[in-house]
């Protein structure tokens, strides 16, 4: 895909992420965004505590990929590595098989404020301004560090790719973790 095309799809799906969230999750009242669907399963606010977690780290490693003087780049191809295509593959939507966090990573066990949802859409807003900036970078210079495991560096489109990615996957776990609450509510209306 051209490097142009690929930046205007994480706009548009960063820009979905936030209204989602501003409109479907931060509303919620304060139980609602702590209440777990199960004892191991995270909350709403849990969901995205881990995600704002991820873009304390992500959102600084691109703004130094991106930062000083670089040569102003044309549309590109972006290509993938191993190592890109298995941190995707890992973090995308629609594999819905359960990952292992690290430890420093997860949330759970938490109880947050709606401060967590803030700065989630606070780091969306930062994100977006982050592309605006990668629009003539080279995306396929590796100069990310791997959160994980520092040494290992994914190339500036890889990242972008997992990092939007992992946030669809957590967004769409927070608003399941919702509509659990709800539903649990409205079974305790009935019974009552």
């Amino acid at each position: 895909m051209l490097s142009t095309a690929f930046i205007a799809q994480f706009e548009a799906q960063i820009q979905e992420l936030s209204a989602t969230v501003a409109q479907q999750l931060q509303p919620l009242p304060s139980h609602q965004l702590n209440y777990k669907p199960t004892p191991t399963g995270w909350s709403v606010l849990e969901c995205l505590e881990h995600l704002n977690r991820y873009s304390r780290f992500y959102n600084a490693e691109l703004a130094q990929a991106l930062s000083g003087r670089r040569a102003e780049l044309a549309a590109h191809e972006v290509g993938f590595s191993w190592l890109g295509r298995k941190s995707y593959d890992t973090v995308k939507p629609e594999n819905r098989k359960p990952q292992k966090t690290i430890k420093h990573m997860n949330p759970a066990g938490s109880q947050f404020t709606l401060a967590v949802v803030e700065e989630f859409l606070r780091h969306q807003a930062q994100l977006l301004e982050l592309l605006a900036a990668a629009r003539t970078a080279d995306l396929n210079r590796k100069a990310v560090r791997v959160e994980f495991f520092r040494l290992l560096k994914l190339r500036l489109g890889e990242a972008m790719l997992f990092v939007v990615a992992h946030e669809q996957r957590h967004v769409q776990q927070a608003l399941r973790a919702a509509q659990a609450a709800q539903n649990r509510e409205k079974e305790a209306l009935l019974v009552v």
